[in-house]
């Protein structure tokens, strides 16, 4: 799966020392705000603020060197969202973008599925580079959209336009969709399908992989790193980003980053091993799983050699990335040797960020983690065990996987030809594509709601549906795209215990196999609604940032990210985000003199803006349930909740726009606020969400 108490320590790391910035890009000419220099955003698969056991410490707590370093110098945000789904692609490339997917293309998973014409659905993966058509799987896909398809069915614009514009070279380890992500598709995007790369690709899969995958350098206009390496620098086609980016250039893969940034050899992680792959290739590490000393290691050396804003993607700690197979537990010994390499990994990551003065006194640190995923396996043994002292072990592990197709013809007589996208919150794909009223698909959504599985670890029945989403609730949600063959005839968000997957078949469960399994290998759930999973935290320190460290109480998504970022280092992007700055972290000196002119009435204009936008704020919440009712339900309830669904959804839309435009122009625009209109606005969200029981 891809993405993925030592004050003193705080204190050394707040402090400016250490020789200066080395040789590289001329900070002269990258132009940030605030007296912030470099920005360096970390972005983990899955490392929780919260304990999945609760004698076991959580896996920040085991990672004293990062948590001192967000707790004791800047603000831990701990009611910190995701979008939904919840899942990794979806909530790294919100964070990227400032964005949810219904705009920026990629709203359901790691993979989804799209409707060919003859009503049949096809695979994609969400994982691909940001200018690519639709990275499908299919030989002879039906779907040429964009990847990452905007609202106004172009390529969404891309995140590191706003810095590369402003001077600033843009590096990337292992992120989302900023750099290569398959040899096919992406090479022949970015390369040409006649290229050295996409030859090498062909003879040498896995090298390429080493060679191209997981590592860029968006470069500004004028950067040496670029300038100085013309042969492999790449323009940096942008053809949809509003404004035109034309002169910028691009350095794809270790092969042609490494040697500007690290000439004298390979590049190692932070215990100085060379970062290869599994055959011993200098380059990126296979399968998007990076260590934190992997990734922190190539961070470092791009910060060294003078790239101010990096990001990066650590892979979780909860799987066995030794055996390179496998999954732990909370408190098994494995997991808790992987906490503490992470932890070492940012004590020297810290130290040698030090030494080239790259500190919060002049760099803005964004730490997150994607989502949380929830733990499926029994009860550990011994049960006083905490990890630390006792080791804790688990005589059952692993997710509960549930065959839709078996259950369905088996409980339910029901024999429909459909495909998911797998998953504990599976997209449901009828063959046909029939419409949401059909009596096929009505049919179909009731069935669904009352199919019922016996879980193999407690022994009970449980119901397997949680909560559904028709297509009516996915526009409320943000989940559907400018792209309508992405459309999925609904969403079922399942019990989190489960992973829902379709064989196809309708072999009655009773004939000799079971529906319903628990296969060792991974034991770790996620893209669901509750709250375990999609509840996370965000961690800020820098310039700009209040040490107020831990904050409980401020609701945020990951959508806010972005706009929080620019608004701190004081550049626009080129669009309007769906998050908003969170100006409560900000210090006294962050943010325009029309946010702190109007600070109290925007907070409130910005927290009610979420309530009613975000796709876990109050609105989204209330009207799951309202979706729920109404799929399980007769068709005359299903008519009434779904038109309600749809006023709902056309108000939020129109009274959120205004909302946004307002707080956006006071962010970045230095408007002053309408306080009259403003608290209109704000009456008007609470009258949405109050309309609801």
């Amino acid at each position: 799966m891809k993405r993925f108490v030592i004050f003193a320590v705080a204190a050394a790391l707040t402090a400016s020392i250490g020789a200066p910035s080395s040789q590289g890009a001329d900070k002269e000419h990258c132009k940030l705000d605030n007296g912030i220099e470099h920005i360096v955003y970390i972005q983990f698969d899955n490392v929780h603020f919260r304990r999945d056991n609760p004698n076991v410490p959580s896996d920040l707590e085991q990672i004293p060197n990062l948590l001192t370093f967000m707790q004791g110098g800047g603000t831990l945000l701990t009611n910190h969202h995701t979008p939904l789904i919840s899942h990794t692609s979806v909530d790294i490339l919100t964070a990227l973008s400032g964005l949810y997917g219904d705009r920026m293309g990629v709203s359901v998973g790691n993979s989804f599925r799209y409707f060919n014409p003859n009503g049949t659905s096809s695979g994609a993966a969400s994982f691909a580079y940001w200018t690519d058509p639709l990275a499908s799987l299919d030989a002879v896909p039906t779907d040429a959209l964009p990847q990452m398809i905007g609202e106004d069915g172009k390529i969404a614009p891309a995140p590191w336009v706003a810095f590369t514009r402003a001077g600033c070279d843009v590096g990337a380890f292992s992120v989302a969709n900023i750099e290569l992500e398959n040899t096919g598709i992406d090479i022949n995007t970015v390369f040409g399908p006649n290229s050295p790369e996409a030859a090498e690709a062909k003879a040498n899969p896995l090298l390429a992989q080493t060679d191209f995958l997981g590592i860029a350098v968006h470069c500004a206009q004028n950067s040496l790193l670029c300038s100085s390496n013309t042969a492999n620098a790449k323009d940096d086609l942008l053809r949809d980003e509003p404004g035109g980016y034309v002169g910028f250039k691009a350095l794809f893969g270790n092969k042609y980053v490494a040697s500007q940034i690290s000439p004298s050899g390979p590049v190692t992680d932070l215990d100085g091993n060379i970062i290869k792959d599994s055959s011993g290739n200098p380059g990126f590490p296979n399968l998007f799983n990076p260590s934190a000393s992997q990734t922190l290691g190539y961070l470092a050396t791009m910060l060294e050699k003078g790239i101010p804003v990096v990001y990066g993607y650590i892979a979780d700690a909860h799987d066995n990335h030794t055996a390179g197979t496998g999954t732990y537990g909370p408190g098994e010994a494995g997991y808790e040797a992987q906490l503490q390499q992470y932890d070492t990994a940012f004590g020297k990551f810290f130290d040698r960020l030090t030494a080239s003065n790259v500190t919060p006194h002049n760099t803005l640190f964004i730490i997150t983690s994607d989502e949380n995923d929830h733990f499926v396996g029994g009860a550990p043994s011994p049960a006083n065990c905490d990890g630390v002292n006792v080791p804790c072990t688990y005589a059952q592990i692993g997710e509960i996987n549930a065959d839709l197709s078996r259950l369905l013809a088996t409980q339910k007589n029901n024999t429909t030809s459909f495909t998911v996208h797998s998953d504990s919150a599976p997209t449901v794909y009828i063959t046909g594509n029939p419409g949401q009223t059909d009596t096929v698909t009505r049919q179909f959504e009731r069935d669904v709601a009352g199919l019922t599985a016996v879980n193999p670890i407690t022994g009970k029945t449980n119901n397997l549906m949680a909560a559904m989403a028709g297509v009516t609730e996915m526009k409320l949600l943000h989940m559907v795209t400018a792209d309508p063959a992405r459309t999925p005839t609904f969403t079922l968000f399942g019990d989190e215990n489960y992973f829902i997957f379709s064989s196809g078949k309708t072999t009655s469960c009773a004939s000799g196999t079971s529906c319903v399994t628990e296969p060792p290998g991974f034991a770790w759930n996620h893209g669901d609604f509750q709250e375990d999973i999609t509840k996370t935290w965000l961690g800020l320190v820098g310039p700009g940032i209040r040490k107020q460290g831990i904050d409980a109480d401020l609701f945020s998504d990951h959508a806010d990210v972005r706009p929080t970022i620019m608004a701190l280092v004081g550049i626009e992007d080129d669009y309007d985000h769906d998050g908003r700055a969170l100006f409560e972290v900000f210090d006294g000196n962050a943010g325009s003199r029309t946010v702190r002119a109007h600070r109290e009435t925007l907070l409130r204009l910005a927290a009610a803006y979420k309530q009613i936008d975000a796709p876990l704020g109050m609105l989204g919440k209330k009207s799951l349930t309202i979706s729920t009712t109404a799929l399980s339900d007769d068709d005359a309830t299903y008519a009434a909740l779904d038109a309600k669904l749809a006023n709902l959804t056309a108000k939020r839309d129109a009274l959120a726009a205004k909302m946004i435009e307002m707080i956006e122009d006071a962010t970045f625009d230095r408007q002053a606020i309408d306080e009259r209109l403003a608290k209109a606005l704000i009456d008007q969200a609470f009258d949405l969400l109050d309309s609801i029981p």
